[in-house]
């Protein structure tokens, strides 16, 4: 067995069944994980999937951050995140209190500007930029919206909560990142649009992804379908249903449901081939390239990780494609390929994902398992391996 300095995964799932007084074959029962998975799992020899953390933070009725150990105290203090994290929580506790005395917001134009560009730096993973700046934001634009008492301010803050959601799930606060989610759902109503009401049901949907949750993952999707068909028909809409379909086949992969998962998959590719590459719209990447991706991902999820790692490598990502997103994409192909063998490919991936999106890396739980999963290999890996290990915090 390889030593393993470092509080991996295996570990805290060892930990927390004996702290319920399981054995493992109890564990495997209740989680329906295969004995030897799990025992391997917990040793170090394999690496935790996405599905089994779930299924075992489901059995043993824990969140899955306790599971993989988020978020990351050390590295967050090492780069300075951690103290950006109550800010951004003291700024969405003040929703519903009306407009601050002591605040003067700048128009709305000034606001939606700035909106924008915390979205764009989201995509550049510029993640500790975005969460220095988002506190005073939020702040700023709660004000400003319950001043105009208009569509165009309760969407504004619906943005900035947005980004809130997505700095605080990279950075591994999944309470924080419901919060998040929540307010976004409550200044989406009073601006009355159908496709933040779509993107809000997507976002959530992959909240209960992440969870394990695929049933209420499913309903979501449903219901954010359901309520895109209220808005105007057009390449928004289009995209907006789009991006519902991949989170679904991502949810119906993990949930072992192959039909499923390609019927999203062909569904979300007939989209893409009429919207083209739309990644500025509402900034989700949308279009060809994203369903190739999410096809990488959907078969590694299903176990099929050397077809995963054929079309991953034949995926070709537009030079302007977000750098948050061909990280994650290297990530996901670099887990593919170390299940299926080809180790060094696999920490090639593992460089590139940092390359891309340094901050992202760091706290992607898929980076670290994989990481994990090449040391526990017992094989040669070059001297940059290590320093990758050290990087991470491992």
């Amino acid at each position: 067995m390889p030593a393993h300095p470092h509080d991996h995964t295996g570990a805290r799932i060892k930990r927390l069944r004996l702290e319920r007084h399981l054995t493992q074959k109890a564990l495997c029962d209740l989680s329906q994980i295969p004995y030897s998975t799990l025992t391997k799992t917990e040793q170090g020899i394999l690496p935790a999937s996405p599905h089994l953390i779930a299924s075992v933070a489901r059995a043993l009725r824990v969140e899955v951050a306790t599971v993989t150990g988020q978020p990351y105290a050390t590295e967050l203090r090492a780069d300075e995140l951690d103290i950006l994290i109550q800010p951004v929580r003291e700024a969405l506790d003040i929703y519903d209190l009306g407009p601050d005395p002591d605040v003067a917001p700048r128009p709305l134009q000034l606001l939606q500007d700035d909106a924008e560009q915390l979205l764009v730096a989201v995509r550049a993973a510029e993640i500790k930029q975005v969460a220095g700046q988002l506190p005073g934001l939020i702040v700023e634009a709660t004000t400003a919206a319950h001043l105009a008492g208009t569509s165009e301010g309760w969407l504004l803050l619906a943005s900035y909560y947005r980004t809130a959601y997505d700095v605080t799930s990279k950075l591994g606060y999944p309470d924080l990142a419901t919060i998040a989610l929540a307010r976004m759902e409550w200044a989406a109503e009073r601006g009355s649009s159908p496709v933040i009401g779509g993107m809000y049901r997507y976002m959530r949907a992959l909240t209960y992804l992440r969870a394990g949750q695929y049933r209420t993952g499913d309903r979501l999707v449903r219901m954010g379908l359901g309520v895109l068909e209220q808005a105007e028909p057009g390449r928004e809409r289009d995209v907006l249903t789009g991006q519902l379909h991949l989170g679904a086949a991502v949810m119906a992969g993990r949930a072992q449901d192959r039909a499923a998962a390609d019927g999203h998959l062909d569904e979300a590719d007939r989209l893409a081939r009429a919207t083209g590459e739309a990644s500025a719209v509402h900034w989700l990447s949308f279009g060809p390239t994203n369903v190739a991706v999410h096809r990488v991902s959907v078969l590694a999820e299903l176990d099929e990780y050397g077809e995963a790692a054929q079309i991953g490598r034949a995926v070709a990502m537009p030079k302007d494609w977000p750098a948050s997103r061909r990280s994650h994409h290297f990530a996901e192909l670099a887990r593919a390929q170390m299940w299926d063998g080809a180790l060094d490919d696999a920490f090639g991936n593992l460089l590139r994902a940092r390359k891309a999106a340094p901050q992202q890396a760091r706290y992607h739980q898929t980076v670290r398992e994989t990481y994990s999963g090449l040391e526990a290999a017992k094989r040669q890996l070059p001297d940059s391996f290590l320093s990758y290990g050290s990087w991470l915090g491992a």
